[in-house]
């Protein structure tokens, strides 16, 4: 990733030092990436930092008009409304885009996270979003009622009401100072920007809370606390149940299958079980997810903000380590966004201090002790941890830090080669799958400029070891 990155960074170069500055760019992204990947051993269990809740593949624009960017180097249209996501599970999801250079991977797959883990969580303007979609379609579907509210008398269409609405949101998601072609659409967006108020981030469809805890055998470790907007979910025991004995438990000792929101949810670790071990637990519910949730991409794709959902699948997990002796550690992780970092969370519950070496660091957490270690990062950076617990048990965590909205003036270097251009703009494309907002109309000049490079370095080799085979005079 990081390697495609600073080569298309250097492509924006001018003059006799383009090819060389492209060749050192590329190089040293090679290098960063090593630094902050590949850290643990390929047999360690990734740890996944979702929270729980919805996990969707996005499939594209759907519902959709025409926006004009205004920029230092020009006016710049894009298409702008609304996209759909398909449910892991089962379900569908309409959002808007968060982060308008940044482009729509393919198919990218997308997991609901708080908003401290997004851009929207230093966004002092993030409630004002949240009010956007609460009061603007598709969650108002009477289009008449909406354009009204808006002072326009001609009416508004389904794509009018999608590319004013997305319009509005990217003046406060990106402070980005941006218009919608059609007018209806463009009175809808300044009513909705001027109306905006603050409003607090919706709770998630599903988390667990903490996401990790540890103890001894014979013990009942937890408790996990569900947190949901469902009636109910389920309870699914360890994979490995019938063989570690390991139970899921209500707080009077007895087996739980199903819980709602605020049940507290136990391992119960026999005390025959092996001296150390680890299991986990899964919940999953059938509910609609909240409006105004982000969804983030490990993909660097787009930041996508929740405008509907139908009846959907969510899930969460959480997982137990035990140990009969010693460091005994509960560890979780989370992106934290104002610090530019990721957070992780051991809590030690053994008789000995828990200490591990992370990017040259030596961390110890006393026993009986919780800390959170912060690791801070540069914005797009990998990230690949692996902290190993009681008998080597390792756990991995990995993704990428994406904290910041891209600017007008980088969009061109996040754009990749192999990138399909933008839709065309204005109407419903049921098949559209592409990075249609957030995407470049220099995609062929950046490509075009490569190929140049290319040559040019080509010639540049050739004439180069002609001057080297020619007699020297």
């Amino acid at each position: 990733m990081f390697a495609s990155f600073s080569a298309l960074s250097a492509l924006s170069v001018h003059g006799r030092g383009a090819a060389r500055l492209a060749a050192v760019t590329l190089a040293s992204g090679l290098v960063a990436a090593g630094v902050l990947a590949g850290a643990g051993p390929a047999a360690a269990d990734e740890t996944a930092q979702t929270q729980g809740g919805a996990t969707a593949t996005i499939g594209g624009l759907k519902t959709y008009g025409t926006a004009v960017i205004h920029g230092d180097s020009g006016d710049q249209e894009v298409s702008a409304g609304l996209f759909e996501m398909s449910v892991e599970g089962g379900g569908t999801l309409q959002t808007y885009c968060a982060d308008l250079h940044t482009p729509t991977q393919r198919d990218a797959k997308y997991h609901e996270t708080p908003w401290s883990g997004t851009s929207l969580g230093t966004n002092k303007d993030a409630g004002r979003v949240s009010w956007i979609l609460q009061h603007s379609y598709p969650q108002v579907n009477d289009l008449a009622s909406l354009a009204e509210e808006a002072g326009i008398s001609g009416g508004l269409s389904e794509q009018d009401a999608a590319a004013g609405t997305q319009v509005a949101i990217w003046r406060y998601s990106d402070g980005a100072d941006v218009d919608a072609a059609d007018p209806e659409a463009e009175k809808l967006a300044d009513h909705l920007f001027k109306s905006a108020r603050a409003m607090p981030e919706p709770k998630p469809s599903l988390t667990l809370d903490p996401p990790a805890v540890s103890g001894r055998p014979g013990e009942l470790l937890g408790p996990v606390t569900v947190h949901t907007n469902a009636e109910g979910v389920t309870v699914t025991p360890p994979a490995d149940a019938a063989i570690s004995g390991v139970r899921i438990v209500g707080k009077d000792g007895k087996p739980l299958t199903s819980a709602t929101n605020g049940s507290q949810l136990f391992f119960d670790v026999p005390a025959e079980a092996a001296a150390a071990g680890s299991s986990d637990l899964t919940v999953q519910a059938s509910t609609t997810v909240p409006v105004g949730r982000a969804l983030t991409s490990d993909s660097r794709s787009q930041t996508q903000i929740l405008a509907g959902s139908s009846e959907s699948t969510v899930s969460a997990t959480a997982g137990a380590t035990w140990a009969t002796t010693g460091a005994i550690p509960a560890l979780s992780a989370a992106k934290n966004c104002a610090k530019g970092a990721v957070d992780i969370t051991a809590t030690n519950q053994g008789d000995e201090p828990f200490t591990f070496d992370l990017m040259g660091t030596e961390h110890s957490i006393p026993a009986g002790e919780t800390r959170t270690v912060t690791i801070p990062l540069q914005e797009d950076q990998a990230y690949d941890f692996t902290i190993n617990g009681p008998a080597g048990f390792p756990q991995r965590f990995a993704g990428v830090l994406d904290c910041k909205t891209q600017t007008a003036t980088t969009a061109i270097t996040t754009q990749t080669l192999s990138e399909p251009s933008p839709a065309t703009v204005g109407g419903t494309a049921p098949d559209t799958n592409l990075a249609a907002t957030g995407g470049s109309s220099a995609t062929p000049l950046i490509a075009g400029t490569a190929i140049a490079l290319v040559v040019i370095g080509g010639a540049a080799l050739v004439l180069l070891r002609r001057r080297q085979d020619s007699p020297q005079s």
